[in-house]
């Protein structure tokens, strides 16, 4: 009778000593990786979970809070042109329109993104906006909330609103805070200077934990 010998490369046994150790280490760094995963989830939900900003602002222009020593009926018509202006670029956003949207800044009126950009005179303004409007900022529309209104003097004022771009029929957040410097031009209002900021959720909450006295009045 012919003897068959197998080779153990043909019949291999597990080596079950020697995978042991390496599959509880397997073991050991998965539970560490899901447990800093939970760990790291419910830091993240302890912060955002007061995320919510309390000031809003008002929904209509009309109804913006103002700080003025103008008579009402003065304040009245100063807050009714300011209001048209702010319709103005909405309405001129919405048609991407970049002449119009410029024609409510002032010729030299300076222009600060959220990104940090910085357009200097209405002709950057315009020139800028003509190509985003022809390309990212495409089919979108603007979203704004009123937070506050100062009637520095007659001809001067400075609006600070909550905004944001959208598309479709729903705005969503408003994920950015915006002042605009104003100045009376004869009967209407132009822009002499805009700056937009982008609210940063997370860095804001860490820091409200970290220092409570930094909390806005408003937000308290």
């Amino acid at each position: 009778m012919t003897r068959v010998e197998v080779s153990a490369h043909e019949n291999p046994t597990p080596d079950t000593e020697r995978d042991r150790p390496r599959r509880r280490l397997w073991i050991g760094v998965g539970s560490a990786v899901a447990a800093a995963a939970l760990v790291a989830g419910a830091g993240y939900w302890w912060l955002m979970s007061g995320s919510a900003v309390a000031a809003t602002g008002a929904t209509e222009c009309r109804d913006v809070p103002t700080d003025s020593t103008m008579s009402p009926p003065d304040e009245a018509a100063a807050r009714a042109g300011i209001c048209d202006t702010l319709a103005g670029l909405a309405s001129a956003w919405g048609e991407h329109d970049a002449d119009a949207y410029g024609a409510h800044f002032t010729e030299n009126a300076t222009y600060t993104t959220f990104a940090g950009t910085y357009y200097d005179g209405r002709e950057d303004i315009v020139r800028s906006h003509a190509a985003l409007f022809d390309g990212p900022l495409s089919g979108t529309r603007l979203a704004d909330s009123y937070l506050s209104l100062r009637l520095l003097t007659e001809d001067v004022a400075v609006l600070t609103t909550r905004g944001d771009t959208y598309d479709g029929d729903t705005p969503g957040e408003l994920s950015k805070v915006q002042t605009y410097t104003m100045i009376r031009d004869g009967d209407d209002w132009q822009v002499a200077a805009f700056q937009n900021t982008q609210r940063k959720k997370l860095m804001e909450q860490v820091q409200f934990r970290w220092m409570d006295e930094t909390v806005p009045a408003a937000e308290r």
